[in-house]
């Protein structure tokens, strides 16, 4: 059942992907010519990749990470703060997939 979950929002991200597609390179295509225009569109394909892959990514670690840490404190109460820093590190994978979009939009 959660890998259908996974996979239905999976689907739905990359029909929203899709359709929003066409508006990412007119906008693109309305950028001023200058040195990398013609690659303006690609650039915010790949930082949508970078965001959005990061992100699921997060959120399947999240919930993996989240569900074993439950387990864990119920049973031992005193390993509550160390659960809590491996799921923070989860949650910084979608960090760090917004700070490479936000470099790869910088350089054009």
């Amino acid at each position: 059942m959660k890998l259908l979950k996974c996979f239905v929002i999976a689907v739905f991200t990359g029909v929203i992907w899709l359709v929003s597609l066409p508006s990412v390179i007119q906008a693109a295509e309305n950028v001023q010519a200058n040195a990398g225009a013609e690659w303006m569109g690609m650039a915010y394909i790949g930082a949508a990749l970078a965001v959005g892959l990061a992100c699921i990514a997060s959120g399947y670690a999240v919930a993996r990470i989240g569900s074993a840490a439950i387990g864990a404190v119920s049973e031992k109460p005193e390993l509550t703060g160390r659960t809590l820093v491996f799921i923070g590190l989860a949650e910084g994978i979608a960090i760090y997939g917004l700070i490479i979009a936000i470099m790869i939009l910088n350089k054009f």
